[in-house]
């Protein structure tokens, strides 16, 4: 009698009670699978978990600030040792914020160095420069490493750091020559070609070759579908946003912006390559995860 209790009364050992979780699933295994199938296949949550473990927003912060404490100051001397004179470090900025009519003059204006910066640069200052862009394009391979779970390259590959860096340099020179010399989609064909191969030479090569091509191809892709977006973005909301911050907070409210657009490229870079990463364990090449 004992037994034929515990096999009709419920109890609290939590037999019949853990059996009312199942009862769903026999009841509807195919709507069960089908949840199942969806959410393995989409990833969604694989791809959230991780961006927060890779600590995404932070990583796109540190980006800009680098960018512009040692980067920019490098880049400023190169553009005005400019032989071809097509500009300086400021129409660098223009173009890759997609600036026109008054928001790029006020740019412009704020940040254009005199000529003579070129001059006054000491030889000590030059490789002051170049170990500050070294120290970006080493967070940059930081980035790349996290993002594939690779451990940190030994100290000896600093040519990889300098190397890319060059290579990024003559990348944003092309990028204002195509501003002047090709128009509407024939630039954007130009633009987004150059840029796609950028990027993917630059996970591959940073990476010291430990990833395969066709794994990096996704990510060089995500990098400028959201490099293009950002720049439709900066075009809406940063052009009319540097002209008031320009009369209101003067040349600290330009830097403001040009930071937050920083932040934003920073976000795209990054945040391609995690986002190819997941595109190819998830849809393009499941078999190698």
């Amino acid at each position: 009698m004992t037994g034929d209790s515990r096999h009709q009364e419920p109890g609290h050992d939590g037999g019949p009670t853990a059996s009312r979780a199942d009862i769903g699933g026999h009841r509807f295994p195919r709507l069960r699978r089908t949840v199942l199938a969806v959410e393995d296949r989409l990833g969604a949550f694989a791809l959230v978990r991780r961006g927060r473990d890779l600590e995404l927003m932070h990583r796109a912060m540190g980006f800009a600030t680098l960018s512009l404490v040692t980067l920019a100051p490098l880049l400023i001397v190169v553009a005005a040792a400019d032989p071809l004179g097509e500009g300086g470090f400021a129409y660098w900025l223009v173009d890759g914020m997609g600036l026109s009519g008054r928001s790029a003059r006020v740019l412009t204006d704020i940040i254009s160095p005199p000529v003579k910066v070129i001059s006054t640069t000491s030889v000590w200052g030059g490789v002051l420069l170049a170990v500050f862009g070294v120290s970006f394009a080493g967070s940059v391979q930081n980035g790349y490493e996290r993002i594939w779970g690779l451990p940190p390259g030994p100290w000896h590959r600093v040519w990889r750091q300098l190397t890319w860096l060059a290579v990024m340099t003559a990348y944003l020179y092309q990028e204002v020559l195509n501003r002047q010399q090709f128009e509407g989609l024939e630039r954007v064909a130009v633009s987004t070609s150059t840029g796609a191969l950028f990027f993917w030479w630059s996970q591959r090569f940073l990476l010291g070759g430990q990833v395969p091509w066709r794994r990096l191809l996704p990510g060089a892709i995500a990098t400028m579908v959201g490099l293009g977006g950002l720049r439709v973005f900066s075009n809406l909301v940063f052009t009319p946003l540097i002209v008031d911050n320009a009369v209101s907070y003067g040349t600290v409210g330009i830097v403001l912006v040009v930071e937050s657009w920083l932040t934003g490229v920073g976000f795209v870079v990054f945040g391609g390559a995690m986002f190819g990463r997941w595109f190819c364990e998830h849809h393009w090449l499941p078999r190698l995860r």
